[in-house]
Order: structure tokens, then sequence, then C-alpha cells
């Protein structure tokens, strides 16, 4: 167990999304922002580190084809890191297919 609440017990969902909306609002950050697009600004980043979709996949508990969509929405999202994301999850297809399809 990684989140506990204040009594020691597993941070519920609901609660996570709390706090991350409170930490947001505190720092004027965009209201879009939630606490699932953590997950794919995380796989992103690890495409972009090195490791594999189906490493990528295994990780975030996703199948290979929901990896590659979330990493290509989140990729497109991310000016900064765009070309370079999204060269490496054509690269990542490629290689997972034969084909890059």
């Amino acid at each position: 167990m990684i989140l506990t609440n204040a009594n020691g017990q597993p941070l519920t969902e609901h609660r996570a999304s709390e706090g991350v909306r409170q930490w947001r609002d505190k720092a004027k950050l965009s209201d879009t922002l939630r606490l699932q697009d953590a997950r794919g600004t995380a796989a992103t980043r690890l495409l972009n580190a090195g490791l594999s979709l189906a490493q990528i996949a295994g990780f975030m508990g996703w199948g290979l084809r929901h990896a590659q969509n979330v990493i290509g929405h989140y990729a497109r999202l991310s000016p900064d890191e765009s070309d370079t994301v999204l060269e490496a999850l054509t690269a990542a297809k490629k290689a997972r297919t034969g084909t890059g399809l």
C-alpha cells in the first residue's frame, strides 16, 4: 500500500482525486487536470525513457492497444515531448507488429 489516509487506511479513489483537485486549485493550475492524467503522463515518459509498450502496458495493467492510445493522446497534449514521444511510439508499434499498425 503506497497511499494512506490520516488513519493509515488505504486512500480511496475519491479522496485521492479530491486531494489532487485541492492541490491543483491551490497551485492555480488548469481545472482540466485530473488524477488519471498522471498515469498517461507516466506512460508517455516511460516510453520516452526507452521502455517497451509491453513493459508499460504490464506496469499499468493495460492492454497493448490501450497503452498505445493513451500514450498517443498524452504525447499530443505535451508540445515539448510530442515529436520525440510520437516517434518512439511509432517505432514501438513497428517493433511490436512488424508493420507499424
